[in-house]
């Protein structure tokens, strides 16, 4: 089936080949019209379209337009006709779906036992001659995927209802104590069965209720359970998004409802760039900002969303990720229209990579790393007047702290400052090609007394005891790396903090930011300012 599109923006519609692939997302921001989109693709598909929604079947209003193509237009068609087997007054789109499914077990039984004989056409209580074994159900079909998704659960029918236990248990329950998630994996199965043959089904937040581990697995499932339909996920959900990454990826950019046009293109994966990374960005209208960190319990990722507000702040975990991805994203810049920027910690970078990655808009702060940030002067001094204390008297007390500090650290740091840099031009100059082992030889022996590592180390000396000498705080935080640092210059309790620790203290800097009032705008100038921003 080849599938026309919505008309686009700016150009003619595309088509979509189900026979080459029978995934389709449709991805796009929160109002850029992607279920516009979708439901202006159903219309066009007529009978073939059928549609499915967690949210609607489990939370729908009655009073809401039937959906054509869905269960609920299944369900009335059977009302309607008046066969008295089936209830017409069960209300939500889930009910529906399970007195559906009941009603055709039902039949199913009737068309066993009896069957028409004779020139009359009635049924008679006649063995069907051509019947010896009862036919699979819909029903069946869904117990047995049910059971597979949920080990220890099972699927009983008593007095013609469904009713649910453990496997562990004699306890049974009706569907309505199923929690959110066992009713949409209920829906979703037992919906998908009911699609017309070939046909389309279109899938609205499909990782609605579901737990993340289960979700691939789960659509894996139904779509072999209907392996001749093509299924169309129309999601924002980045996770859900990168398990149907074989698919065809729709993105809707926008939409002009007054032209019923829409900006939408195909989406591919880019070299070099992660899908979900992808996926997270075309998501997004803002600028992207790519950080270091995992994004849920880094320091990193709490700090950056609340300094850098106007970004989609992305977590990729290592500085080479967020280098790398920075790099490629920007390259396909004529595609996505979307500026992208890094953050890395400084660690032990001279001012030549420094330079290099600011060029590459990868920013690299003023600071070693980020437990520096939150230990900048203005930064204290904003934290100890929110607190009531007096800044001056408070930054003294951390600043005395922190050279006391890197005095007693200073030749362990100036040696790991030596190494980066030896590190560093080992690995530029010794990646070349040598005619044969003699040549390396050479090289690298000449390499060990051209590179002088004692005299990088004492100078590295002398620039940290000036540091020291002349109270040059802000150099010493642009070289110092020390990860106990908030903890041991005692920053929480000179700020008037109860808890002296450096989680206090960096949760104390998070909820002024947060709230965004007194000296939030202070501590946020001061850390882009770090960045060479503002």
């Amino acid at each position: 089936m080849i599938i026309t599109l919505p008309p686009r923006t700016g150009g003619a519609p595309l088509t979509v080949d189900t026979a080459e692939n029978r995934q389709i997302l449709i991805i796009g921001a929160n109002g850029s019209g992607k279920t516009r989109f979708a439901n202006r693709m159903m219309a066009s598909l007529g009978s073939k379209a059928f549609k499915m929604s967690a949210i609607k079947a489990l939370y729908g209003r009655d009073d809401e337009s039937l959906i054509e193509g869905s269960v609920d237009t299944l369900y009335h068609s059977v009302t309607d006709g008046g066969t008295g087997i089936i209830r017409s007054d069960i209300r939500g789109e889930f009910d529906r779906l399970l007195a559906l499914m009941l009603h055709e077990e039902m039949t199913n039984l009737i068309q066993f036992k009896y069957y028409p004989d004779g020139e009359d056409g009635r049924a008679r209580k006649v063995r069907h001659p051509k019947r010896d074994v009862l036919p699979t159900t819909r029903l069946d079909r869904l117990i047995e995927l049910w059971e597979r998704v949920f080990p220890d659960n099972r699927i009983l029918i008593e007095s013609g209802r469904l009713i649910f236990g453990s496997g562990n248990s004699d306890d049974t329950y009706s569907s309505s104590k199923l929690s959110a998630g066992e009713k949409a994996v209920l829906y979703y199965i037992g919906a998908s069965m009911y699609a017309p043959e070939d046909g389309v089904i279109f899938v609205e937040s499909p990782d609605l209720f579901l737990h993340p581990s289960s979700t691939r697995s789960l659509w894996d499932s139904i779509e072999r359970l209907r392996p001749d339909c093509t299924f169309i996920y129309i999601t924002h959900d980045l996770s859900f998004a990168s398990t149907r990454a074989d698919g065809t990826t729709i993105w809707v950019k926008s939409c002009d409802s007054a032209a019923g046009e829409w900006d939408y293109d195909f989406m591919t994966s880019a070299d070099g760039l992660n899908d979900e990374v992808f996926l997270a960005i075309v998501g997004a209208r803002k600028p992207v900002l790519f950080i270091e960190g995992d994004g849920v319990n880094s320091i990193d990722a709490k700090l950056y969303p609340l300094i850098f507000p106007d970004y989609t702040v992305k977590s990729l975990g290592g500085c080479d990720r967020v280098i790398e991805s920075t790099r490629t994203f920007n390259s396909l810049r004529a595609f996505h229209n979307l500026d992208a920027f890094g953050i890395v910690d400084r660690d032990r970078r001279d001012e030549g990579e420094v330079g290099y990655l600011r060029k590459k808009q990868v920013f690299v702060p003023d600071v070693a790393e980020i437990e520096n940030i939150f230990m900048l002067e203005n930064v204290v001094r904003a934290v100890a007047a929110y607190y009531h204390r007096d800044p001056d008297e408070v930054f003294a007390k951390v600043k005395k702290a922190i050279m006391r500090l890197f005095e007693t650290d200073l030749r362990q740091q100036a040696l790991m400052h030596t190494r980066h840099i030896v590190k560093k031009t080992v690995e530029h100059r010794i990646d070349g090609r040598f005619a044969n082992i003699n040549k390396l030889e050479e090289h690298i022996n000449d390499l060990c007394q051209s590179i002088n590592p004692r005299g990088i180390y004492e100078q590295y000396c002398r620039d940290f005891r000036r540091y020291i000498n002349e109270g040059d705080y802000d150099s010493v935080l642009r070289v110092y790396n020390r990860k106990t640092m908030l903890s041991e210059s005692h920053v929480a309790r000179a700020c008037g903090l109860k808890r002296d620790d450096k989680d206090a203290y960096i949760r104390a800097i998070l909820t002024i930011l947060k709230d965004d009032r007194g000296p939030a705008s202070a501590i946020r100038a001061s850390i882009r300012a770090t960045f060479g921003l503002d």
